[in-house]
Order: C-alpha cells, then structure tokens, then sequence
C-alpha cells in the first residue's frame, strides 16, 4: 500500500499517538496501515527522529551579548603575550566498582557490565584547558567550596609563565566570586577573569574536555577507591598533555547570536499558542 508521506510527516510533528508521548514506527505503522520499516524509510528521508529527544535551556542573562562578544572575542583574537584558560569543576565523579565482573569484548558478543554497582566515594576535577595548544591544567579534589578553587588558581599560577597576562574564563558559580578569591585576585593582577552567561555553559571549552575523559575514560571504568579513581583522572590528563590538540571555535559571535535569537523567537511563539 502507498503511504501518504505528507500525513505521515503531519502525525509524526503535530500529533501524538494514544497514552504516549512520541510516535514509535509500530505505532504510526498501524495508523497508516503500512509496514514499519516503510514508515522508517520515510523518516530517515525526512529527517525525522521521534525517539530523540534534546535538551536546551536558553540563556537569559541580561548580559548575554556582552559576555557572548568578550568570551567568543578570546577564542577568535587571543591577545598577544597572554594564555586563555577555560576553567570549571566536574563535580561528584563518582568511584563506581561493579558488584560483578564483567565479560571482555570478542567476536560476535559486545563487551558487558552489570547495571548494579558499589559507590566508593567521590571526587571533583578542577580543570583549566589552554586554547592556545590544548594543554590541561588538572587536579582532583575531595570539595569544591573556594577553598579549593583558591587552591586551584594557585596551581595555575605556578604552571604557567610568570610573563603572561591570564585570561580565565568560567562560568558564574558562587565559588568563582567570593570575597576570599576576589581579594586573592586583586593581589595577582595577571589574572583576568571573564564569566559566561548564566545557563551557557557550552561557551566554555573546557566541557569538551570533560566529555572526553567521560565517555573514554571514567564511564566504563571500575574503580575500587577513590584513590584509584583519581590516579586514573590523572593518568588521562598526563596522556591528554603528550599530544594535545586545541579545541578550534568556529563560530562568531554574530552567528551564535543569530541563532539564540531565532531560538527565543520560536519559543515566544510556542507560548502564546500555549497561551490562546
């Protein structure tokens, strides 16, 4: 049976099947009376994902073109003489050991873990990312209060050249402004901080990195301790640091902006439909 592509299109963007909150290819197969896989092809030809879902906050920082511009401007312009560093913490990375060995990887059967686990702890990873050259400051620490950011900004002090000017930037977290810090930093006038705009996260650099030592080396890892934990936080940064590769921005200020205006105009319509 022929589908109807343009009801197939309209059900699956402007509806939602019965006592469900997204279509599924079964679902709008007995709809239409087709097959599923033909619903599929239909899909991918449209690019339609139903079973996908993203999240997204927009900012609405009062700031945001101002902090957009100064943070996009340190990517795109670095100043001479001068080293940007993209700071932030991943907190609560959790020392996890499986309550059962897993089986290795071999031909005709995937790697496997069990879904249970034992918690050992946690630590927080302090991490500056150089632009420059892709290098990573990083040190593990069992807090994350200003004490320990404190502790953190003099670490960056001692591993990088006395002669360059400091550009720090990170996000808007209370740590990053106490008084305590703020008086520190009045004493080492090297060091520029520059904050992104609330709910923006994404414009910091850093986060990359974090994916990274996420997705390849602390998800599937087993750890015992949170020694063992942080040795092998530790392990990945020195490796990260052989061979570092920048992080390239590629996006202007101009366009990011762009967008996040299209995004608040399709949200404000989305409102007062809800609205009316």
């Amino acid at each position: 049976m022929r589908v109807d592509v343009a009801k197939l299109v309209e059900l699956t963007t402007q509806t939602q099947p019965e006592a469900a909150t997204h279509w599924s290819t079964r679902k709008m197969a007995a709809v239409l009376e087709v097959s599923p896989s033909t619903v599929m092809r239909h899909w991918q030809a449209n690019g339609l994902k139903p079973h996908i879902v993203r999240g997204f906050k927009v900012s609405r920082d009062p700031k945001f073109v101002e902090k957009l511009e100064d943070i996009v401007g340190l990517y795109m312009s670095p100043p001479e003489h001068a080293l940007v560093l993209c700071c932030d913490e991943k907190s609560q990375v959790q020392a996890l050991d499986r309550t059962q060995p897993g089986l290795p990887l071999k031909k005709g059967r995937a790697q496997t873990m069990t879904h249970d686990y034992k918690r050992h702890g946690t630590t927080t990873l302090f991490a500056a990312l150089n632009v420059l050259d892709g290098q990573v400051i990083g040190q593990c620490q069992q807090r994350h209060t200003h004490a320990e950011w404190l502790k953190f900004l003099r670490k960056i002090d001692r591993e990088t050249p006395k002669d360059k000017t400091l550009h720090l930037i990170a996000d808007n977290y209370a740590t990053h402004k106490h008084p305590a810090v703020q008086a520190w930093l009045a004493k080492h006038p090297r060091f520029n901080m520059h904050f992104t705009p609330t709910s923006a996260s994404w414009l910091n650099m850093v986060e990359r990195f974090f994916r990274d030592i996420t997705t390849e080396r602390l998800r599937r890892g087993v750890f015992t301790s949170v020694a063992e934990l942080e040795a092998a936080i530790n392990e990945y940064v020195a490796h990260h640091n052989t061979k570092p590769k920048p992080f390239i921005w590629t996006k202007s200020a101009r366009d990011i902006l762009q967008k996040v205006i299209r995004a608040n105009s399709r949200l404000s319509s989305k409102q007062n439909e809800t609205l009316h």
